[in-house]
């Protein structure tokens, strides 16, 4: 039964295009017309985020968050908003705003406390004068209330306050579902302007023993079930799968959906051990599923960036790019410093999952890119440096006033953004950009970054008007699949570009220091290797940061533009292998570093180092960064 439960999902699979090869045409311009006025057919890229947190999630609530998803997606469209900790009359004593729209966001509230969130905020609601309740409403109530996700599946449940049966929580919750549909639905633009596409969406968090698993699940269109499924209606993630098929796909017209894992980084090991539900290895049916239900993963976000950890499987400089030096969320919650997992990290999960290919026929892991911000305080895209209002870790104690010094954990990030290339901003060319894995992740600035593989790409691509329509003719764009070895080609050919973030006026943009290409693959003893390759730009141009006032020194220069062709120096037709393409800009003053300018440290003066700026004069703590862009990966297989 569940080999042809596979081969029914592989048909189905290839029937719309994913996992297709080289010359099939899916993986070139849609045939299909958009209903945009703005259509085009090479694809354009857009901008959102996909990972947003508002009043309606629990750990946003306790935190101080009164906005909803009608203030965040304003503040996705360039509004100013105002933000936590509120004056005794209610009246935000923050704003923000960004300085230009995003293209599309998605709000990912946590469904399992949909219904919660009501019961203990609500004097009206039947739960409200419980005991958890209660508990919820404390300062540190987060603490009590987190630990119901961080139950192992098997104890996973609503706390009693929701009744024997949870009805009045999930009653409660499907109003939540519903408030959030219809917010999305409102500021989705319909028209053929489509200024802004705000894409339906929820967060399943299930965090066994506090090992995050996440997802964030989003959907095609309006058409969605009545229902989020949460940890505690499906505390595994096969469940969740299993739900989506039965309440969207095979019960819905129209219905589609995918699901995006997200920080790994604090799973302890555990978001890629390729096991089941019940312990047992995958098989071939579980990896076909994972393949077709999470196209996607999240690289980076207000907890920290999952690409690699230093010296893992290569010597690479940059893999020190906004690293926690936790590996769980009790770890980091609490501030107890512990050893990251290498298992928890994309590059060696992509190669895990090349291996796991050549077993079960279907890679489980073949994930493309994508990144965004978390933000807990209803605020998309929030992740400028320069400005950074800190993303209401519950930690922090934002609800009843700004903690002194620094507003976040200093190790935690100011999260990036999600890029596709799309044919039209609209949530079925997003949706689709997604599918087929045409993504790329930035750490926050604007960064545009395009991949090409192909056997016949043109050496000259670099000097070609018509990059993007060469590249779709004689190759596959990121997230694609290269097909076998055809005869007279020995290697590989890549193009890869990248576009500098100009900013605004007010704010401009940095220049970029180099374009690399990573390769992973399999060797002949099986086991997974990575090289790093500079293709574009100049490593040692002597870019610097005067961190005294974040002023850039952009040394013997940088670039508004980088483009390169390359050829795998190494390539062997034998052996599975993916390639991804970085996008690195010069250095720049990292979050921490305009907070303790601005809060007027210098370290040489123990005096100026008050409460709360401790961390300004920590070495561990980063001062400056290197922004980048992560493109989603090409694979090769052998036949």
């Amino acid at each position: 039964m569940r080999f042809l439960e596979a081969t029914i999902i592989a048909v189905f699979l290839s029937l719309i295009g994913v996992g297709c090869s080289e010359g099939d045409g899916s993986n070139g311009p849609n045939p299909v017309e958009g209903r945009c006025a703005d259509v085009d057919p090479l694809r354009k890229p857009l901008f959102g985020d996909t990972h947003v947190h508002t009043t309606l999630s629990y750990d946003a609530n306790i935190a101080g968050t009164r906005l909803g998803p009608e203030d965040a997606y304003e503040y996705a469209r360039g509004e100013p908003i105002g933000i936590q900790p509120y004056d005794e009359q209610g009246n935000a004593t923050r704003t923000i705003q960004r300085a230009r729209p995003l293209d599309f966001a998605v709000i990912s509230d946590h469904a399992d406390y949909f219904g919660i969130v009501p019961q203990c905020t609500e004097p009206t609601e039947p739960g409200y004068g419980d005991p958890f309740c209660e508990a919820y409403r404390d300062p540190m109530g987060f603490i009590q209330v987190g630990l119901l996700v961080a139950a192992p599946p098997e104890e996973a449940d609503y706390p009693p306050m929701c009744g024997e049966d949870a009805s009045s929580c999930i009653a409660s919750g499907l109003d939540v579902w519903d408030s959030s549909v219809e917010a999305a639905n409102a500021a989705n633009d319909a028209s053929d302007a489509c200024e802004f596409t705000a894409l339906i969406g929820y967060e399943w968090t299930g965090n066994p023993e506090s090992n995050n698993l996440h997802r964030n699940v989003i959907f095609r269109s309006d058409a969605v079930p009545d229902s989020a499924v949460g940890y505690f209606d499906e505390p595994h993630i096969e469940g969740l799968w299993e739900r989506l098929r039965a309440d969207c796909i095979g019960a819905i017209d129209d219905c589609q959906v995918l699901t995006i894992p997200h920080n790994p980084n604090l799973s302890s090991g555990e978001f890629f051990e390729p096991v089941d539900r019940n312990g047992d290895p995958i098989d071939s049916s579980y990896a076909i599923e994972r393949a077709f239900m999470e196209p996607l993963i999240e690289i980076y976000q207000h907890k920290g960036e999952s690409e690699c950890l230093p010296g893992q499987s290569t010597s690479d400089e940059l893999c020190g790019f906004e690293k926690l030096p936790y590996s769980n969320f009790t770890e980091s919650t609490l501030n107890i410093p512990g050893t990251p997992s290498p298992k928890d990290f994309l590059r060696n999960a992509l190669g895990e999952g090349m291996r796991l290919e050549a077993v079960l026929g279907t890679n489980p892991f073949k994930h493309g890119i994508v990144a965004s911000t978390d933000t807990h305080i209803a605020a998309p895209g929030s992740a400028d440096e320069r400005s950074y209002p800190g993303h209401a870790n519950p930690a922090g104690g934002v609800s009843n006033g700004l903690p002194a010094g620094l507003l976040d954990d200093p190790y935690n990030s100011a999260g990036g953004l999600a890029g596709v290339w799309a044919i039209e901003n609209s949530r079925e060319a997003i949706f689709d950009a997604m599918r087929r894995r045409e993504t790329f992740g930035t750490s926050g600035p604007h960064i545009v970054a395009r991949f090409f593989g192909g056997w016949e790409l043109p050496a000259d691509m670099c000097d070609r008007a018509d990059f993007a329509r060469v590249g779709y003719e004689k190759g596959v764009p990121m997230g694609g699949d290269l097909s076998e070895l055809p005869g007279g080609a020995a290697a590989p050919v890549f193009a890869v570009m990248g576009r500098r973030d100009l900013g605004t006026a007010e704010e401009p943009g940095t220049e970029l220091q180099r374009l690399q290409i990573v390769k992973g693959w399999i060797d002949s003893s099986g086991e997974f290797q990575a090289e790093v390759f500079h293709v574009a730009g100049a490593p040692s141009n002597g870019a610097t940061v005067d961190l005294d006032t974040c002023t850039p020194d952009p040394g013997s220069g940088g670039f508004d533009d980088l483009c390169a062709t390359w050829v795998d120096p190494d390539f062997d037709p034998s052996r599975s292998a993916y390639y991804y393409a970085r996008v690195i800009e010069n250095p720049t003053c990292r979050w921490t570093q305009h907070a303790c300018n601005a809060g007027g440290v210098d370290c040489d003066d123990p005096a100026t180092v008050t409460e709360g700026f401790e961390p300004c004069c920590d070495a561990d703590v980063p001062r400056a960064i290197q922004e980048r862009a992560w493109t989603s990966p090409i694979w090769y297989r052998p036949q």
